[in-house]
């Protein structure tokens, strides 16, 4: 009864961590942490991502562009882009280790003590994935809401304000954290 609990917590814990790791890399990529519209140009859709700027028109074209410099980025923008990379390349070595460490794989079957290392070691890898896929999506909305109501700003300037990628992101960490504490608490 208690190794069906386990196998069933592993296959759920995995679950959560897959979905969140591949939403995380989702996240970095796509252009949509920041939106703006022009209150004078409602044609015209601004998105800005870790990477690339994208202006997306009514009739359905979108254009973008890479950011010119890495240092010309804000700061958050700069530690986001490291950290958000960091948290995929623990997400990808948490697959790694808890792949062989769960139950239904019959790799390393002769040596429970190393299947239970490699459960945790990869249940703490998603975990610090997680927190790192958090972090910088919370700094980068913490700003927005700063920017936004900056009140030294005059109101006919247009504020940028939260992307999908933001709330992806969140959803992402949550997921990657939670699958990282089931498989190391199975």
């Amino acid at each position: 009864m208690a190794g069906s609990w386990r196998a069933k917590a592993q296959a759920g814990g995995m679950l959560l961590a897959l979905l969140g790791w591949v939403s995380s890399c989702v996240t970095t990529f796509v252009p949509l942490w920041k939106s703006l519209s022009l209150d004078l140009n409602e044609l015209e859709v601004w998105t800005m991502g870790l990477w690339q700027v994208c202006i997306a028109r009514e009739e359905g074209s979108v254009e973008c562009r890479a950011h010119g410099s890495f240092l010309a980025l804000p700061p958050a923008l700069r530690v986001s882009r490291l950290l958000m990379c960091l948290s995929n390349g623990l997400g990808l070595l948490g697959c790694l280790l808890a792949a062989p460490g769960l139950e239904g794989w019959r790799a390393c079957e002769d040596k429970p003590g190393l299947k239970r290392r490699l459960l945790l070691a990869g249940g703490a890898a998603f975990g610090t994935a997680g927190m790192g896929t958090l972090a910088p999506v919370s700094w980068v909305a913490y700003n927005i809401v700063l920017d936004f109501w900056d009140d030294t700003v005059p109101d006919i300037v247009p504020r940028w304000e939260f992307g999908e990628a933001i709330f992806l992101g969140w959803f992402a960490g949550a997921f990657l954290t939670a699958g990282g504490l089931l498989l190391a608490c199975s």
